[in-house]
């Protein structure tokens, strides 16, 4: 406590250290109420033989009984302060207050008490003098009480001692010992603050020590978890495609492998880059390092999509999977969902793979509909095992798999935790009902303008854009020829550079229709490259440019910022290689920020 701290005014809005510290001082003068105690019972008998010379037998009675009701009072008020009302600091501080303004009345009455006691009046006056410096020793832990209690105790004993002058000399030396007290109260006090400073100080590095190695033991958890999920993932499906490829390369006279084959093989690297990009996108979100582009979007074109897609694996299982439109979203002619077109078709790829991956026999079926919140939501609901509470609350969780339904399936058990971390972000809310042996239900809710105009986004066919002379630069020789065929199957004419510097030499002397930069290259990366384009001068320097990453969010913000139009994520598709140069092949007003 400081001498800014006043009784009436500190409340639970002081500072966290502050209140530490008056939590203290008033933990310390409640331990001190046994000494008080034990000080009382040492000094009854030396009043009562003083107040037996007093003529008003009477009046002693009646002190007796004060200070009964004073300890009676007292103790019951700081019990309370032990059980039900330890954090009410404002209501303890004036209890601690008016508990020490009972005391220095008993102080005073001992004086007017002794005023009239005859031949014992200077003893009992001399007592309740020294009443009042025990009255500011048990007071010096609070200083609001120190500073209330310890006056009001001393008023009553130096009235009484200087309104009489026989005892005028006894009131000079009385006044002297209340003042010394004082002064040593105020020194005991500011000593006891300190001491509490210090330790509410160590107590907070205590808590922020115990939160730190709660959050490292989590961190090491986590990192355990993802290293023993990826490895046994990745180990799995490279392996597969490792005796295809071996089979393929006709290594240790194996026969040619099977269609059937093959196809395992290729499902087996889509799910490896599946759960390295739900990883890294889990990583970055957790980071806060995951950028969106909110904007407003048909949601049931996407839904329609979706389904298309998976329709095809759904019916191979025997398994239906249908899409239900509500007729009021149907028959609206504006309205569009809000959030980030790529991440809302990855929570729902999400939703819907999961669904025909665990649904054996029955229906599944994708329902849109308006809520009346200003949201519209997305229901996946599937024929499958189902799950019970605890499960559905594990299937939510990074890197955790419910054994009885996933047992043979691949994956990294992100999915779910992702796609509800996704929703938040884009302001929405992913939510899931199941039950054994009935099935599940998994919610996508997004907020929903209801005037907001849906613009004609749909890419050009492939084959109607004039043919591009595209300067790719990638370091990593499989992804190049990777790129190199997808733009060629597009009729576009591919120049390769290795790096970022054999990228703007061949820029310098050649020109091109479109650059394609890999981010992470050696001797120039993608972000230096593309700054370096810019400021060449002549046509090359307003020649679009497509930055190619594997998902970092800050390293396609500094492609942005060098000069890039748009981003292109790893592993590249044609679809989205034809979106991408779509967009960048748009006015450069309307593709600032695009990520493809």
């Amino acid at each position: 406590m400081g001498p800014h701290v006043q009784p009436a005014a500190t409340t639970t809005s002081a500072p966290p250290s502050t209140r530490a510290v008056i939590q203290q001082a008033l933990e310390a003068q409640s331990a001190l109420l046994r000494y008080a105690l034990a000080l009382f019972a040492v000094c009854l008998p030396v009043f009562v033989w003083a107040a037996s010379f007093a003529s008003n037998t009477a009046w002693m009675a009646a002190t007796f009984a004060i200070f009964a009701i004073n300890w009676a009072a007292f103790y019951a008020g700081v019990n309370w302060t032990k059980t039900g009302g330890r954090g009410a600091t404002r209501k303890r501080i004036i209890l601690h207050v008016c508990g020490g303004l009972m005391w220095a009345a008993a102080v005073a009455q001992i004086a007017a008490f002794g005023n009239f006691a005859g031949p014992a009046r200077e003893t009992l006056l001399l007592m309740s003098a020294a009443g009042a410096v025990a009255c500011i020793f048990f007071s010096a832990p609070l200083l609001p009480a120190l500073l209330i209690v310890g006056p009001a105790a001393a008023a009553g004993p130096l009235i009484a001692l200087f309104s009489n002058p026989k005892t005028a000399d006894q009131g000079v030396i009385a006044s002297g010992a209340i003042a010394f007290a004082l002064a040593l109260g105020l020194i005991l006090n500011r000593s006891l603050r300190s001491q509490f400073a210090l330790a509410a100080e160590r107590e907070r590095l205590v808590a922020e020590n115990a939160a730190a190695l709660a959050n490292a033991k989590e961190s090491a958890r986590s990192k355990s978890d993802i290293v023993s999920t990826l490895s046994h993932e990745i180990r799995n499906g490279l392996n597969g495609i490792t005796h295809v490829l071996a089979a393929a390369a006709g290594q240790g006279n194996r026969a040619a492998p099977s269609r059937e084959q093959l196809q395992a093989a290729l499902d087996a690297t889509h799910e490896l880059i599946g759960v390295l990009n739900a990883t890294l996108d889990s990583e970055s979100a957790d980071s806060g390092r995951l950028a969106l582009d909110i904007q407003a979007f048909d949601l049931a074109k996407i839904a329609r999509d979706m389904v298309l897609l998976h329709r095809p694996h759904a019916a191979a299982k025997g398994v239906e999977l249908a899409l239900h439109i509500d007729s009021e979203l149907e028959a609206r002619e504006t309205g569009a969902a809000l959030g980030d077109v790529t991440r809302t078709r990855q929570v729902l790829a999400n939703l819907i793979a999961n669904a025909v991956k665990y649904t054996v026999r029955g229906r599944i079926e994708a329902r849109l509909e308006l809520r009346g919140d200003g949201r519209i939501a997305v229901e996946i609901a599937d024929t499958g095992p189902g799950l019970s509470p605890e499960e559905l609350e594990r299937a939510f969780q990074p890197f955790r798999r419910v054994e009885r339904t996933g047992v043979g399936i691949p994956g990294a058990g992100l999915g779910l935790s992702l796609a509800r971390r996704l929703a938040t972000l884009m302001s929405g809310e992913l939510t899931g009902q199941s039950a054994v042996g009935v099935g599940s239900c998994f919610t996508l809710l997004l907020p929903y303008d209801s005037a907001a105009e849906l613009i004609d986004e749909t890419p050009r066919p492939v084959g109607t854009t004039r043919r591009l002379r595209v300067l790719i630069a990638e370091d990593d020789s499989l992804n190049a020829a990777m790129l190199r065929a997808i733009l060629e199957q597009l009729g576009h004419q591919v120049v390769h550079a290795q790096n970022g510097q054999r990228a703007l030499e061949l820029a310098g002397t050649l020109e091109f229709d479109l650059v394609m930069l890999d981010v992470r290259m050696p001797v120039m990366d993608g972000a230096e490259a593309a700054a370096a384009l810019r400021a060449l001068g002549g046509p090359m320097a307003k020649a679009p440019i497509i930055a190619v990453t594997g998902g970092d969010a800050d390293e396609a913000q500094a492609c942005m910022d060098a000069g890039a139009d748009a981003v292109l994520r790893k592993p590249v598709s044609v679809t989205a290689v034809a979106r991408a140069i779509a967009h960048v092949g748009a006015p450069r007003k309307g593709r600032e920020r695009a990520v493809a």
